[in-house]
């Protein structure tokens, strides 16, 4: 575009000033437009918004009563200073991000666990106060309740520190991820005791053919070992040695009968041509 302003109310001062100085010869149609409805913005792109993260704490004041004060977090240096991002997006950043990424660092099984992620009403939070416990109404127990516990101690709780308030979490979560497993293996054992047969899982399934192929990998290796060894002692005419002897199966140390028979049979058939 060069030096030329080419926003909406600067293109009808450019018209115009060259009417005036008669570069143009005729007035443009959309000139008297442009004069009683003007545009309701310029057409320049402004840079994003700027989003800072607060925190909420939780202070002790000097008589003994408690308020809570936004505390804003340290700005963090932008990657890039180039001009092309310039009027990229700004990523938007909340306090229970970092909460989240230490529980989930620290636990890495906890995202292999399975989860319903249809919701029904989209409300399930809305009666959820983890001021009580990490046990919510409608709410599985999983690291976001850890994350929201901890959230809610550092809003809360005068004084206290991001790693006092994640033990805090961790130590409730602990506690019931036991007691969970505690009543599940007292449900198998009373299914058991009661003459139910439990289901095979994925793991039991998948092991079950993995064994399977294994078993006749097994045996097709050993019939081409077999075949190979009783080839190379026909030519040689020598018995194989007493490890390639149990590979063939023998019997006794002096007997060499595998698949093609005896050494001896072995020879002959290898004279014959037939083998």
């Amino acid at each position: 575009m060069g030096k030329i302003n080419l926003t909406a109310l600067q293109v009808r001062k450019r018209a115009l000033a060259e009417l005036q100085s008669q570069r143009l010869k005729v007035a443009p149609v959309w000139l008297d437009v442009m004069n009683e409805v003007p545009p309701a913005q310029i057409l320049t792109r402004n840079q994003p918004q700027q989003h800072s993260e607060v925190q909420v704490r939780t202070k002790s004041l000097p008589n003994g009563r408690t308020e809570q004060v936004a505390i804003p977090a340290p700005k963090r240096k932008t990657k890039s200073g180039k001009s092309s991002r310039l009027f990229a997006p700004v990523k938007i950043r909340y306090e229970e991000d970092k909460l989240r990424k230490q529980f989930f660092q620290d636990h890495p099984w906890e995202l292999a666990r399975p989860r319903i992620v249809v919701e029904t009403t989209g409300n399930q939070h809305k009666d959820s106060d983890y001021g009580k416990g990490l046990e919510q109404p409608l709410l599985p127990l999983s690291g976001e309740s850890v994350v929201q516990r901890q959230l809610h101690l550092l809003h809360t709780v005068p004084d206290i520190t991001t790693e006092q308030a994640y033990d805090i979490a961790r130590r409730e979560f602990y506690s019931l991820r036991r007691q969970e497993a505690t009543r599940l293996r007292i449900a198998k054992e009373e299914m058991l005791h009661m003459g139910a047969t439990p289901e095979k899982g994925v793991l039991q399934w998948s092991m079950q053919i993995e064994n399977k192929h294994y078993n006749d990998w097994e045996a097709w290796a050993r019939g081409q070992v077999s075949e190979q060894i009783q080839r190379s002692a026909a030519f040689s005419g020598e018995l194989a040695p007493a490890p390639e002897q149990q590979i063939l199966g023998a019997g006794n140390p002096g007997s060499t009968r595998g698949p093609f028979g005896t050494q001896q049979q072995l020879s002959a058939r290898v004279n014959r041509g037939e083998i």
